[in-house]
Parts: structure tokens; C-alpha cells; sequence
């Protein structure tokens, strides 16, 4: 029985695949913080409590490991930069030099596409992997992410089989970030729409990410050492997608029209505010923000086609159909 160790194992991504592996017969090891949904897992699942950061910790956690998916990141839109650095950079060092030391046969990093992201592009269509990424990173996620891609590329030079994908906007059951926060967005003040909700963007239903990972874990040789995005392959108006959510969820969606400029100004003040007084809480919204909801961003899936066989087995219909069922289910 191969074993795998499972990074982020209590997060949102992090859950689906460990399900998945305890299903297809893995012996599966779950690293993670959250000790409550660690504690649900399974009972052949080795939960193990632990911080990236924790170099003892994680070299204890990897030895005689097969494989790893490494999907754990500090993912937020605001925090401080030593702590994006710590978890997303030394985290992914400590782990890297762990699989290395244990030859493990693959390591699958999941990257994010927020390192594509740029304040003054407001069009970038079907992006490719091989994309020039702009400088300055638009936020400190974006940035330690990008960093990480590199610590993954300077290992695989020292021989860690390595692959990495970006995938964009996950959703669906157990979803606690991007549909949600439209959700209570939506029952507050309303949600605000710019451009008229006419932006053209990707999500990716979270099993169809599970499935494009599982393809990383055996993949030919040549693709050791690439990156590739993930996506739904179903490009649509972000406003489409709402009214879709909006529609099986049987409410009423509230749009708060929004001028572009204004927003971008306010936002960008608020983060300035907030970093010179240090104030911990979350602006109620950042520029980045601002960029989701404004600027048209597509990726090219093309690579992980042709060189993983990846095809999106659900579509975002049916995703936007499960994720309803789930989100009533908690109610």
C-alpha cells in the first residue's frame, strides 16, 4: 500500500483529498491544524497536528512517505507579511527539503493563479503558464506563493520529482471563502457589481482540482518540473455565475452598482490605513478584491490536457447544483 502525506488536510481542498486517497486505498497521512475535523478523518487516517513551520515536526511526518500533495498556504487577502512568508515560503522549504531527504517518487505543490493577477490589467485572456508575471506581486499571498513556486523548482533542480498546479477559484461542498462570503455579502448591504457583473472569469469545482492532483501523482517523466492551471474550462460572466447561485439557492440577489474607479480609490486607502496604524482586522475591502470583481482574467488549461490528460468531469452547473444541496444541508 502506497503512503501519502497530505498537507493543509483540514482545509477546504485539503478534505476532498484525503477522501478521495482513503478511497482509492492510500495509507494516508493528514497534516494539518485544525485538530476537530483531524479527529473526523477516518480511523486509518494518521492525523498529525502540525505547523510548516515546525522543521522537527515535518521531517518526523514525512519519513517513509511514498508521495506528497502539499496543498496548505496561509490564503487570506490581509495579514502581515512575516506571517505569509513564514507559512507559505519556510513552510514549503521545510517540506521540500523533508521529501527530499525521504525520496519520495512525487511531490504535487498547488500553487494559486493570484500570482497572475495585476492592479492595471483589467483584460487577460487565457493566460498560459509560461505568462509573465507581474512585479509587484499584487499582495502578500500572491507574493509567497510565487516565492514558493520558486523553493519547489530550486528542488526539483536537486532532484525532487516534483509538479505544480494552479488552480483557480475553487468551490463546492464544505466551501468556506468564495461563494460564502458573496453569500453574506449578499444578506448584508448587497453584493457590488462593476462593469455590470460583465467580468469574464474561471472557477473550479473542487473534485475536478482532486482529479487533475491525482493525475500529477503519475504523470510521465516529462512533465517533472512544470506547472500547470486548473480550471472548470468554462470561462463565464462573474454576474452569470451569481445569478446561477443565486437561482438554486432560491434567493433573491441584491447588486450594489459600483463605479470602478471609486472602489479602486477606496480601497486602496483602507489598505493604506490599515497598514500604517496596524490594524489586524480586515479592510472590508482591499484592492486585490477590487481586481476579482473587475478585471476580466481567463486561464489556459491546454497544458494539463495534453500533457496530464485532465478533463473536468463536472461541470459548473452541477457544481453550483451541489454546493446548494450542501449549503442547505448546514442551514
Amino acid at each position: 500500500m502506497s503512503t501519502i502525506a497530505v498537507t493543509g488536510a483540514t482545509g477546504f481542498l485539503g478534505q476532498h483529498v484525503v477522501k478521495r486517497l482513503v478511497s482509492e486505498g492510500f495509507q494516508v497521512t493528514a497534516l494539518g491544524r485544525n485538530q476537530a475535523i483531524g479527529d473526523a478523518f477516518p480511523k486509518e487516517v494518521k492525523f498529525v497536528k502540525v505547523s510548516l513551520e515546525d522543521r522537527d515536526g515535518i521531517s518526523r511526518a514525512m519519513k517513509n512517505q511514498d508521495y506528497v500533495i502539499h496543498c496548505a498556504a496561509l490564503s487570506s487577502v490581509w495579514g502581515n507579511y512575516a506571517d505569509f512568508y513564514n507559512a507559505n515560503v519556510v513552510g514549503t522549504q521545510n517540506l521540500v527539503d523533508a521529501a527530499l531527504f525521504s525520496n519520495v517518487k512525487r511531490f504535487v505543490h498547488v500553487s494559486t493563479p493570484s500570482i497572475y493577477f495585476n492592479l492595471h490589467e483589467r483584460t487577460k485572456i487565457n493566460l498560459k503558464e509560461d505568462n509573465i508575471l507581474p512585479a509587484p506581486a499584487i499582495n502578500y499571498y500572491a507574493e509567497t506563493k510565487r516565492i514558493a513556486e520558486e523553493v519547489v523548482d530550486e528542488a526539483f533542480k536537486k532532484g525532487l520529482p516534483a509538479i505544480t498546479i494552479r488552480p483557480r477559484a475553487l468551490f463546492g461542498p464544505g466551501d468556506n471563502a468564495i461563494i460564502p462570503r458573496l453569500i453574506k455579502a449578499n444578506e448584508k448591504s448587497g453584493i457590488p457589481f462593476i462593469n455590470g457583473g460583465k467580468v469574464l472569469t474561471d472557477i473550479t469545482y473542487v473534485e475536478n482540482v482532486v482529479d487533475a492532483l491525482f493525475l500529477c501523482l503519475s504523470s510521465e517523466m516529462p512533465t517533472l518540473g512544470r506547472k500547470y492551471n486548473i480550471t472548470n474550462g468554462e470561462p463565464m460572466y462573474l454576474g452569470d455565475i451569481l445569478e446561477k447561485v443565486f437561482l438554486v439557492l432560491n434567493e433573491t440577489m441584491r447588486k450594489r452598482e459600483i463605479k470602478y474607479e471609486r472602489i479602486l480609490c477606496i480601497a486602496s486607502m483602507l489598505e493604506k490605513t490599515h497598514r500604517l496604524f496596524g490594524i489586524k482586522k480586515e479592510p472590508i475591502i482591499t484592492p486585490y478584491t477590487v481586481t476579482v470583481l473587475s478585471h476580466s482574467q481567463t486561464l489556459n488549461i491546454d497544458a494539463a490536457k495534453t500533457e496530464l490528460g485532465y478533463q473536468p468531469r463536472i461541470s459548473i452547473d452541477e457544481g453550483i447544483n451541489r454546493f446548494a444541496e450542501w449549503w442547505n444541508s448546514t442551514k
